[in-house]
C-alpha cells in the first residue's frame, strides 16, 4: 500500500457526513441504502464523493468491520 492509500483510508476512517439527515456522523456508521441513493443519484464532486463511492463499495462487498477495526 503506497503512501497515498494508507492516508486515503486514514482519512477515510475518520470521515464524517457533513451535510443532511447523517450529518456529523462517521461514514462506516451510516446505512448502505443510503450510499446505494447516492449510487444512483450520483455522488458528491471531490474528495468526499471519493470517500462515499469508496464506503458504499466496502460496505456491498461486507468490509465495513475492517474500517471499524482501524477506527
Amino acid at each position: 500500500m503506497n503512501i497515498q492509500n494508507h492516508q486515503f483510508l486514514l482519512d477515510l476512517v475518520k470521515a464524517k457526513m457533513p451535510f443532511g439527515k447523517y450529518k456529523n456522523v462517521f461514514l462506516v456508521d451510516i446505512p448502505e441504502a443510503y450510499f446505494v441513493w447516492f449510487k444512483n443519484k450520483g455522488f458528491p464532486p471531490g474528495k468526499l464523493g471519493q470517500q462515499m463511492a469508496s464506503m458504499y463499495e466496502i460496505k456491498l462487498n461486507g468490509l465495513e468491520e475492517i474500517i471499524r477495526n482501524i477506527k
